[in-house]
């Protein structure tokens, strides 16, 4: 594929070695009006900030292994839900990952979760998983083989993995779990074709000859780049071939076994990913297919789990993926959160981040290149952080369904937020932060995440 193509697959990142997830990049935020304060019934026009201060609770930290008083409300407010998204604005600021750590092991304790979700492919996360409940091997290196490439490779990440595989060891009786959602990283080893080959070898080996035969050509993906070199007809013929596995292994009349769910929903990974990879690059319109394809994806893998374990299930991703609409509707016309809302209802609910300053990890370019750290100053007016950040806490959250009518109306207003992502600078995009999210966590000022350490 040559250099004017790659420039050319998504805006936001589509495919680049590690296919990572996404949000919308923008750039410094101009000055704009701020909206004028909402009159209540009685004619007085109230401050939405003082509204805003009415719903907020203060946050006391982001870092795990605090005291978790502080939480207590964010629990009331997750009430029953049965998937949560946890959200962030950049790839790559500290508090952001921290925060994730923090709530996992929160609703954990004191809500019954038992799986922490990541915008990852289905594959990395089942190494992940593996290693939580074996124990072979140790967290820096298991995080280092699934998450190198990506903004999630920092020491942040390793603590939670870390964290979960000792929670793991005193509990073998109530184990936590780790999955990858995403169709992220399209990579896939000959070791996960052996999942749905190995499958059919043992229960249906009159079969094995043709699924062999099927998978040929596409096992394994090792080099996205080489892959998507191939013609785009070869790719469909391919991804076909991969969708007939999967229709081979769901006419089995062993369909109600564990065995059998597990093969299934392998080869669906796989028939996903081949199809992911049927994009046709160096057509611009097909961005907007992709993220439908890839946010949908992902609900269906993380319903697919809670479904088939009963988990419930932390899911972390790009605000953009967790909310139920995004800041760029017509590129990201339905979100993650959107279809999960769909299939769950009120079984699910999202929690999106903001902040005023500080720095993250971006990239200068959607398509390879180095994770880089970049930074920027105090929201400007105009802003959705602007006002958040004039709240009297530092650091707070709010329901944003039960806040103060003059908190809703401000909140149901599309304003510029920041939403980084793969590339930086990036048009900006508007969100109205009440229609994205039930809940909101608001920090003052971030930091880039961790290098990790060798």
């Amino acid at each position: 594929m040559d250099a004017e193509s790659r420039t050319r697959i998504s805006r936001r990142g589509l495919l680049t070695a590690a296919v990572v997830a996404t949000g919308t990049v923008v750039a410094p935020l101009p000055v704009q009006a701020a909206r004028a304060a909402p009159v209540d019934p009685s004619g007085a026009t109230r401050n939405p900030i003082r509204a805003l201060e009415e719903a907020a609770h203060r946050l006391c930290s982001t870092e795990p292994g605090t005291n978790t008083a502080d939480l207590r409300a964010l629990g009331a407010m997750i009430r029953d839900a049965e998937v949560v998204g946890l959200g962030e604005a950049t790839h790559g600021s500290h508090e952001f990952f921290t925060m994730k750590e923090r709530v996992f092991r929160y609703l954990v304790e004191e809500k019954g979760f038992t799986t922490f979700s990541l915008e990852l492919s289905w594959s990395a996360g089942l190494l992940i998983d593996e290693y939580l409940h074996s124990g072979k091997g140790d967290a820096r290196t298991v995080a280092k083989e699934t998450l190198a490439g990506s903004p999630w490779d920092r020491e942040e990440f390793v603590s939670l993995i870390r964290w979960m595989r000792e929670y793991n060891r005193r509990h073998p009786y109530r184990t936590v779990h780790f999955m990858g959602a995403d169709v992220g990283a399209p990579t896939l080893s000959d070791e996960f074709f052996g999942r749905v080959t190995g499958y059919v070898g043992r229960h249906h080996p009159d079969l094995l000859s043709r699924v062999d035969e099927l998978y040929t050509g596409l096992r394994p993906i090792d080099d996205v780049y080489a892959y998507l070199g191939r013609p785009l007809a070869e790719r469909q013929r391919l991804a076909a071939k991969a969708r007939q596995v999967l229709e081979l292994i769901g006419g089995r009349e062993d369909s109600g076994t564990d065995a059998f769910a597990w093969a299934e929903q392998n080869a669906r990974s796989i028939a996903d990913t081949a199809t992911f990879l049927t994009i046709d690059v160096t057509d611009p319109d097909s961005v907007t297919t992709f993220e439908r394809f890839r946010d949908e994806v992902m609900a269906r893998n993380v319903t697919w789990w809670h479904r088939h374990t009963g988990h419930k299930i932390l899911v972390s991703a790009h605000n953009g993926h967790v909310g139920y609409v995004a800041g760029d509707p017509k590129t990201y016309p339905k979100t993650q959160g959107s279809f999960l809302r769909d299939a769950m209802g009120r079984d699910y609910l999202p929690i999106g981040f903001t902040f005023d300053r500080g720095s993250f990890l971006s990239k200068d370019a959607a398509l390879g290149g180095d994770w880089k750290t970049f930074t920027v100053g105090a929201a400007e007016p105009g802003s959705n952080e602007y006002t958040l950040d004039r709240v009297g806490h530092r650091d707070y959250y709010l329901d944003l369904r039960n806040a103060p009518r003059a908190a809703r109306d401000w909140l149901g207003v599309s304003r510029p937020t920041y939403d980084m992502g793969t590339q930086y600078p990036y048009p900006l995009g508007q969100i109205a932060i009440g229609r994205s999210y039930d809940v909101l966590i608001h920090l003052h000022a971030v930091r880039e995440a961790d290098r990790a350490r060798q």
